[in-house]
């Protein structure tokens, strides 16, 4: 995996994801890989760690950074 990765954190909304990225587990085993995705931050998606858009339903509002 040599391309570079970036994270945007959205107002109000979730972490975006914009490349490919190995997600790993304890044991170092690469369990998963995906490719430009969103992240929750609001903890109601039904699908973490992924976003599924449920934080527009819950007026999340995330502190400031």
């Amino acid at each position: 995996m040599s391309e570079k990765v970036s994270m945007r954190v959205k107002a109000n909304g979730s972490i975006r994801v914009t490349g490919t990225v190995d997600f790993v587990d304890a044991d170092g085993k690469v369990i998963k890989t995906e490719t430009d995705f969103s992240l929750c931050r609001c903890g109601h998606s039904a699908n973490k760690p992924f976003c599924d858009g449920a934080h527009k339903s819950h007026d999340f509002e995330a502190p400031e950074l």
